[in-house]
């Protein structure tokens, strides 16, 4: 078998579920969410360079947890071979989005025939 069969989630174009705003169930239309990228606006997000400094992690003596080990590309690890890909709903009713509240980790989701990577 390939492995972009294995990777793979079929997901219907619409689907009955609980709206929120209508208070019953009606017809949603399923997507997929925008990937997000890491962006220099939020400098001090967790592994941002300028966060080490505010909270003096880069001089001294001493265990600095993570910062004390050799840098990844010394490690052996592994890198993850799939992304999070979120589903959103979409009522037909109300025009009301709403997220599923975990991504589903795969490589592509097939919604009808779209295929969201």
């Amino acid at each position: 078998m390939f492995e972009s069969d294995l990777n793979k989630m079929k997901l219907p174009k619409e689907t009955k579920r609980y709206c929120l705003k209508c208070r019953k169930h009606t017809a949603h239309k399923v997507g997929t969410a925008k990937q997000k990228s890491r962006s220099a606006t939020h400098p001090l997000s967790r592994g941002g360079k300028s966060r080490l400094l505010a909270r003096g992690l880069t001089s001294g003596t001493g265990n600095k947890g993570k910062y004390s080990r050799k840098p990844p590309k010394n490690q052996k690890m592994k890198s993850k071979v799939t992304k999070r890909i979120g589903v959103i709903y979409t009522c037909q009713v109300c025009k009301k989005t709403k997220g599923k509240s975990k991504a589903i980790r795969t490589a592509r989701i097939e919604i009808g025939e779209k295929v969201a990577k």
